[in-house]
């Protein structure tokens, strides 16, 4: 088994941030994170700071690039997201084969999603971010699509070694009725506008001070339809679902438009992302840390959880889209 992460060693941590010209004062914490490694570094007579190093291969620079530059344009129009620091005139730095970003230190807590008022704040700083994210598309990053979310993704797994045998035509047959779902869906929502997005906006990635919320990890930030950023908001069933909603657009609303077609696609990204997550876990099982996170992804009961839930997800599907209820 390979280890992509396998040299970072506190020592090489260490030495890759004072390769940017910063001395280090020999602190270091590991943060959690699976995708990329994340670790808080103590700077010597200055505030800790955190670095990132990037999957190897995963992104390209430009596509890393993009990122900054989205994040340096939302700090600019004072957005509560973390930009990355200019070091000596760079953001994305270079080191034994490594790439690595530097990030001020943000504290905070996961926010209270019950709380109408939380709400309210989340969908006006998103609204914020995505009247930046409509100005200019991505170039480099992808787009979230049928294809890239839900296709894609369903040919990785076939072809994988995780499905039991047992199950194999069953979830296949499951998951070609819920994409022809996910197909419905985007039918009856249209063509709707593809903006730049943070794209994977869950409790972890908002922190929340008495100041309010800040936004962190825009690594998944892609092109695709503004509820991507909402619906991961929203929990339980139709009704509470609708009532968050609610509270979301009203803050929302006071920066960006929205366009209530966008309804329909809510569980449809819900199943696209059941099927890309199994995937992304499948695709990095070479990294020690996915088995050990991840230790029940090979056993048949994940997959006929899985099975189970893409059922729900067909059904929902077919039913009429979430409605606001004032």
């Amino acid at each position: 088994m390979t280890a992509p992460f396998g040299p970072l060693t506190p020592d090489f941590v260490l030495g890759a941030v004072e390769s940017t010209g910063l001395r280090c004062d020999g602190r270091l914490q590991t943060l959690n994170s699976y995708e990329n490694r994340v670790y808080q570094v103590g700077i010597e007579d200055a505030a800790p700071l955190v670095v990132k190093f990037y999957r190897p291969a995963r992104w390209s620079d430009e596509a890393i690039l993009e990122e900054h530059a989205f994040l340096a344009e939302l700090a600019e129009d004072e957005i509560p997201a973390v930009p990355a620091l200019d070091i000596g005139g760079h953001s994305l730095h270079h080191h034994a084969g490594f790439r690595l970003a530097l990030f001020p230190r943000r504290g905070g807590r996961a926010p209270e999603l019950d709380d109408p008022a939380v709400l309210g704040w989340l969908g006006r700083f998103l609204g914020r971010i995505h009247a930046v994210g409509a100005r200019r598309p991505f170039v480099a990053r992808p787009d979230l699509t049928l294809h890239s979310f839900g296709e894609e993704p369903r040919e990785a797994l076939l072809n994988s070694p995780f499905l039991p045998p047992e199950l194999r035509h069953t979830w296949q047959t499951v998951a070609d009725q819920a994409l022809d779902g996910v197909r419905r869906c985007y039918e009856r929502a249209g063509t709707l506008p593809q903006i730049r997005l943070h794209g994977d906006v869950h409790g972890g990635n908002v922190l929340w001070t008495d100041a309010g919320p800040h936004f962190v990890d825009f690594d998944d930030a892609r092109n695709g339809p503004a509820i991507q950023d909402l619906w991961m908001l929203l929990s339980g069933d139709a009704q509470a679902m609708a009532r968050q909603l609610d509270h979301v657009l009203e803050g929302y609303e006071q920066f960006a438009s929205f366009d209530p077609a966008s309804l329909h696609l809510v569980e449809a990204l819900r199943t696209l992302r059941l099927i890309h997550y199994a995937a992304w876990i499948a695709k990095r099982w070479d990294d020690p840390a996915f088995p050990a996170a991840f230790s029940w992804f090979d056993s048949p009961r994940y997959w006929q959880d899985m099975i189970l839930a893409l059922r729900e997800q067909i059904a929902l599907m077919d039913e009429s889209p979430l409605t606001r209820q004032f």
